[in-house]
């Protein structure tokens, strides 16, 4: 397997490591030979790992290239939710009371260079945060009231590790990268009550209250106890068995905290916070569908060196959509080369990466529900009012929000429509996903890959009627068993 150490500035890398390619951030993230390498394992040392910058991207296209890195996109999304951390110190309270019990003052800053200290005495504190995180340079800081505490917990660049530390950190690179294996937390398996997860203040809420209600009910006639749950209810989450998020979901939401913590602690999920990432993404997942060479309008991911390129190869009009834009929120159209420029500057602003991807009318796009890659539901979904998109948020009438809805039975479906829909939906692992898709000149073309979908009363029930329903909750079940 190929390895690459990935870093912002290679010029500055100060460890000398055999048989690993060092290259920049940006080649990787650019370089269109890097997203045809098969087999690799990503190393990614970025100083920053935050919310849509180089670092975060890195972990996110490896993912979509089928790479395998480490950190993993999940764990930098934990990183930055103290409220994860702590539930996962819990875990390993005992070994940090023990490990810092001999600390004379109030406060202690622990350095985890590779899953290891150079105090051979915090060797097991060290690892265990390793094996959670798969963050390779890491500083956690403690203080001690009745007991140590976490105080905060963040990665660091190399160029934070103290000098007097840099010997130690060459002995810890050399024998981490030599391994063949790289160790991931295990989870422990959970028995079943069901949590629906539901934010009152929800937008655009993925299931109306005549769905959620028809959750309830069925669920109580297949001995499952249902109960709907609010973002403020984290803390109650470890009472239940399994959990099924019904509000929009986003990385830096509640929804993926949720699903995080779910994970973490064994409960039966839909959807796995790993659907969350990807999804939620569509960098990513632009990379993973050309990867798998299914047929999208021709797509391009724009970054600062490559704007006018996309113009050429894309044309316009063309649909500019941010990665993490949800229920047509943060999708755009530029219909001239100056509304182009001016909408790719400001979504620029907010993300290192964004999305170009030809404009291919239609009257409306499929939705085929996919749950565990299998299809359950087929719908139509018309275009808004007067409007390009499904949703017209712009609106001045709340019925003109949406277009109309037609189910139908499954196999009513064009076969190379639902094919696309299962392959489609199999790159984001086992889950609930809804793919739409455009058939434009006969030839049909995936627009999205939509994790936690529209599951509402009167539309994507419309057909099957019930067994919409207990197909979720009979996942749940399996899950469970």
């Amino acid at each position: 397997m190929n390895k690459y150490i990935v870093v912002n500035q290679p010029e500055k890398w100060n460890f000398s490591i055999e048989n690993i390619k060092v290259i920049s951030s940006q080649e990787y993230l650019t370089n269109p030979e890097f997203s045809l390498v098969k087999k690799a394992r990503i190393f990614n040392l970025c100083k920053d790992y935050s919310y849509q910058s180089k670092g975060y991207y890195v972990s996110l296209l490896a993912e979509a290239r089928g790479h395998l890195p480490i950190p993993n996109i999940k764990n930098i999304v934990d990183l930055k939710a103290l409220k994860l951390v702590r539930i996962v110190s819990d875990e390993f309270d005992d070994t940090i009371q023990q490990s810092l019990k001999n600390i004379k003052s109030q406060e202690f800053t622990l350095s985890i260079y590779f899953g290891q200290n150079v105090a051979q005495k915090y060797k097991e504190l060290s690892l265990l945060f390793y094996k959670h995180f798969q963050v390779p340079f890491l500083r956690v800081k403690f203080n001690h009231t009745t007991k140590w505490n976490i105080q905060s917990i963040k990665a660091i660049s190399e160029s934070e590790i103290p000098s007097e530390h840099l010997e130690s950190v060459q002995q810890f690179a050399n024998q981490y990268f030599s391994k063949t294996r790289y160790d991931f937390p295990k989870l422990t398996k959970s028995d079943f009550d069901l949590a629906i997860l539901v934010n009152p203040k929800d937008p655009a809420p993925p299931s109306n209250a005549k769905a959620l209600k028809k959750f309830i009910d069925l669920a109580e006639k297949m001995n499952i106890y249902a109960e709907i749950i609010e973002p403020k209810d984290l803390s109650r989450l470890s009472s239940f068995d399994a959990l099924f998020i019904r509000q929009s979901t986003e990385v830096n939401n509640e929804a993926y905290a949720f699903a995080r913590k779910a994970q973490q602690e064994g409960l039966a999920i839909i959807d796995y916070p790993d659907a969350i990432l990807k999804c939620c993404n569509k960098v990513y997942m632009a990379e993973a569908l050309q990867n798998a060479n299914i047929d999208t309008p021709k797509t391009i991911i724009v970054h600062k060196d490559n704007k006018q390129q996309v113009l050429d190869e894309v044309g316009l009009p063309c649909v500019l959509k941010a990665p993490d834009s949800t229920f047509s929120f943060g999708v755009k159209k530029a219909k001239t080369e100056t509304e182009y420029h001016n909408l790719v500057s400001e979504m620029l602003k907010e993300s290192d990466l964004i999305i170009a991807q030809e404009f291919c009318p239609s009257d409306f796009d499929w939705r085929i529900g996919i749950l565990d890659d299998k299809p359950f539901y087929a719908c139509k979904y018309y275009m808004a009012k007067g409007h390009w998109q499904i949703y017209n948020w712009n609106a001045k009438k709340k019925d003109d929000q949406d277009g109309n809805a037609d189910c139908l039975p499954i196999e009513s479906v064009p076969k190379k429509v639902l094919n696309m829909a299962i392959k489609s939906a199999k790159l984001m692992g086992k889950g609930l996903y809804g793919i739409d898709i455009k058939v434009v000149d006969n030839k049909p073309m995936v627009i999205e890959i939509n994790d936690n979908p529209n599951i509402d009363f009167g539309v994507e029930d419309a057909h099957y009627g019930d067994a919409v329903y207990t197909e979720i909750l009979s996942a749940l079940k399996k899950r469970l068993d």
